[in-house]
């Protein structure tokens, strides 16, 4: 993988873990807490998006599929912290 790949990488995974922690208010886990569930995201949303065909393209693409995979992760884990 090249730095330039990395470094994206990681930005759209601390794009998206941010968005994720403000639209459901209440989980923010600072810069490397939110490239984490970013990350995470990405793989839940690429995996989800994938199952259904549904494509993604682009930077933008790529943020909004990790995003709702990071949204996902955070319900999941507030269902678990409940139980």
């Amino acid at each position: 993988m090249e730095p330039q790949s990395l470094i994206i990488w990681l930005m759209i995974g601390a794009i998206a873990g941010w968005l994720a922690g403000v639209i459901m208010k209440g989980y923010g886990f600072g810069l490397v807490g939110n490239i984490i569930v970013g990350i995470v995201g990405s793989l839940i949303g690429g995996w989800l998006f994938g199952t259904y065909a549904v494509g993604t393209s682009g930077m933008l693409g790529a943020i909004i599929g990790a995003t709702i995979g990071a949204v996902i992760l955070l319900l999941l884990l507030r269902l678990v912290r409940r139980a």
